[in-house]
Parts: C-alpha cells; structure tokens; sequence
C-alpha cells in the first residue's frame, strides 16, 4: 500500500527509511548528509562495509541502529574517484535496487518503510520514471511504503501509522 505524503522523512514513524546513493558514497549532500549527521555510525558501518565488499550500483544495504532501519539504495554510479561527484542514477541501476529493498523488506519482516523521491535529487531522474518503478516493486507489498513527495523541514506528515512504542 503506497501513500504519499509531504513532510520530513527524519520524523517518519516508519520503521525503516530508505534513500538513494551510491557506492563508496560520503554521504556529504541532501537527505544522505542530514541521515549521516544523526546517525554518524550508519556512516562509518557503510564505509567499511564498502571498503570490504566493493558493491556495485543496483544494490542496497541495510543498516539497524538503535532505534531507526536505513537502507541504502545504490542508485548511482560511483565516484571514479575519492574527489570526484558520483554519477547520476540509471533506470537500470534503480530497478535493481528496488528489487534488492523489497527482499530486504520481506527477508527482515519489516512492518513499513519511507522513502523520499528516491534518485531524482542529486542522481537526476525524473520523477514519473522512478515512481513507476516504486510502483512496480513495492506497489503491491501488505506494508505501509510512505512515499515523501514533497519535504517540509521539521514538519511531521501524516502518514497514517501508529507510532512504535
């Protein structure tokens, strides 16, 4: 069940967020820069974790902390190097990790999950394409997939859920 909604994806109720980046990502711009400045370990676990499994665009990774779920969607291309932009996202590259969060989701039993407008921002895709590939993959879960179609800083959105105790 698909909802969308307007406000800011670091106050969701969801159980997990996920969001777009790509291999070897700093997490230094958008939503990835204001999830790395709250949960710094999510940073540090994802860099070693890349430093050990050199993964590829069209992956996710899961990430459990105390008290939020991050999965990364590696819609992009990586950076050719240490100073350099990632690359932009790819239809393809976005797709396969659609698919990926979707096993994750059933794999771990997840009860909902937030996603922004995932690869448009910084990875430049256009939003009708994206959402369509949502549509496709998440489309037909039994969970909440809160889809945040517009931000709103520090504004909580309604997204239906019950707050977990």
């Amino acid at each position: 069940m698909i909802k969308k909604v307007t406000g800011d994806i670091l106050q969701s109720d969801a159980q997990a967020i996920a969001h777009g980046i790509a291999p070897h990502d700093h997490f230094n711009q958008g939503l990835a820069l204001a999830l790395r400045e709250s949960f710094p370990a999510m940073a540090k676990d994802f860099r070693h974790f890349c430093h050990l499994q050199n993964p590829k665009a069209g992956g996710a990774w899961l990430w459990a902390g105390p008290d939020r779920v991050v999965v990364c969607l590696m819609t992009q291309e990586p950076a050719p190097d240490d100073k350099a932009h990632p690359g932009k996202a790819s239809e393809k590259n976005v797709s396969h990790a659609l698919k990926e969060l979707r096993a994750i989701i059933e794999k771990e039993g997840l009860s909902s999950i937030a996603l922004p407008r995932v690869a448009t921002g910084v990875g430049g895709m256009e939003w009708d394409s994206v959402e369509a590939l949502i549509n496709e993959h998440l489309g037909d879960l039994d969970i909440p997939v809160i889809i945040y179609e517009t931000y709103a800083k520090g504004e909580k959105a309604n997204e239906g859920l019950a707050k977990a105790a």
